[in-house]
């Protein structure tokens, strides 16, 4: 039995086993250590071609993953099995989706001008100028390393949810995406 490649579960795969690893696989000689290791560990063969097409670096064209290296892979990364692993997957994700009702601050309600203040745990308070366009730059900034004269992209903000900022920028030059709220998103957002 075979699976295609593409699915989320074995994009979680491939990150469970180069945690356990120790390092992501980038190059034809971490495949070959990787196989030595399963090797040992688990007295289990799969090539390094194997892997090398699980994880995309092959240019076979293969989109197919046997059972078996599934199997392999899965009790490598969590000493489980596939259908197991797949289980533990949708335990852990529980809901990935929700509509939720929270204050939120949008660019169509903004002028060019407006001060919004945003907040994050621990301690962290800014208050950003919108510039227009979905541009922000930062004024007043406390406990944060995001500084006054720091500039970004954003269409809203959501109290309760963390914030990317895109495009973000220190003293002109490109940082690219900076979260603030990571873990338990914004705790204050008001506009001034």
């Amino acid at each position: 039995m075979s699976i295609k490649s593409n699915i989320p579960q074995i994009a979680a795969l491939r990150m469970r086993v180069e945690r356990r690893f120790g390092k992501p696989l980038a190059t034809h000689a971490d495949f070959l250590a990787l196989v030595d290791e399963i090797e040992k560990q688990q007295r289990q063969h799969i090539s390094e071609s194997t892997l090398e097409r699980v994880w995309g670096y092959s240019t076979r064209g293969y989109d197919n993953v046997s059972l078996r290296t599934l199997d392999v892979l899965a009790f490598y990364g969590e000493g489980v099995h596939w259908a197991e692993f797949c289980a533990l997957l949708a335990k852990e994700a529980g809901d990935e989706s929700e509509f939720f009702d929270s204050k939120t601050v949008t660019i169509a309600e903004l002028t060019t001008g407006d001060v919004v203040r945003i907040g994050w745990l621990p301690d962290r308070l800014c208050e950003v100028r919108y510039l227009g366009e979905g541009r922000f730059v930062a004024e007043r900034c406390e406990n944060s390393t995001m500084r006054p004269g720091d500039s970004f992209e954003c269409l809203e903000f959501v109290l309760g949810k963390p914030l990317s900022m895109c495009n973000f920028c220190r003293e002109g030059i490109p940082s690219g995406t900076y979260v603030a709220g990571k873990h338990h998103g914004l705790t204050t957002l008001h506009i001034l």
